[in-house]
């Protein structure tokens, strides 16, 4: 539900005249990009290190869990969610703000979303296995497969990076660039 309501607003909000824009006001547009991308990146840094490794030490302590241990209530129903919803919004932040990324899709920005979220099925996928037929909790057991897969499909975040770079390189210019390296 949260991840409709961003995109909603995001989509009634939109520029309708994006070839209008300035390059200030891109590059402005930008940074808010990353500012997505950055909350986005975080919250998977501690959903992924904290919460889902904190799973992990429990199916080595208590061997079988439920959709419902407390490990899993934070990762399955919190933090899982928050990563579709960051990520799903910064995409559909891009496609309505930027004209670079309104023209078409862009396959790394869909494979880094589809990615993450594409996690919160395969959830379903392994408890639903596990308590029917593969009991074992061995994390290299096929039904841990699929996150591993969906982990990285995270390595889309490069190629975002590069569309941004790219983009801001052509706004600021090679003065632009080469005084951003003279302060840096």
């Amino acid at each position: 539900m949260g991840a409709v309501g961003v995109a909603g607003y995001l989509w009634r909000t939109r520029d309708r005249h994006l070839d209008d824009i300035t390059p200030i006001e891109e590059t402005r547009r930008y940074f808010v990009l990353v500012q997505w991308l950055v909350v986005f990146a975080l919250a998977l840094a501690v959903g992924l290190s904290f919460f889902t490794e904190q799973t992990a030490v429990w199916h080595m302590t208590a061997v079988r869990d439920s959709d419902f241990t407390p490990s899993n209530i934070v990762t399955f129903y919190m933090s899982y969610p928050l990563f579709a919803i960051l990520g799903f919004g910064s995409y559909i932040y891009a496609m309505t703000r930027l004209p670079r990324f309104s023209k078409g899709a862009s396959l790394p920005f869909a494979i880094f979303v589809v990615g993450t979220f594409m996690a919160i099925p395969n959830i379903g996928f392994n408890e639903w296995g596990h308590t029917g037929f593969w009991m074992d909790e061995g994390f290299a057991s096929p039904l841990h497969w699929g996150f591993a897969f969906f982990g990285w499909m995270a390595l889309g975040c490069f190629g975002v990076t590069l569309q941004i770079l790219g983009r801001l390189r052509e706004l600021l210019g090679e003065e632009g660039v080469r005084a951003l390296a003279r302060k840096g």
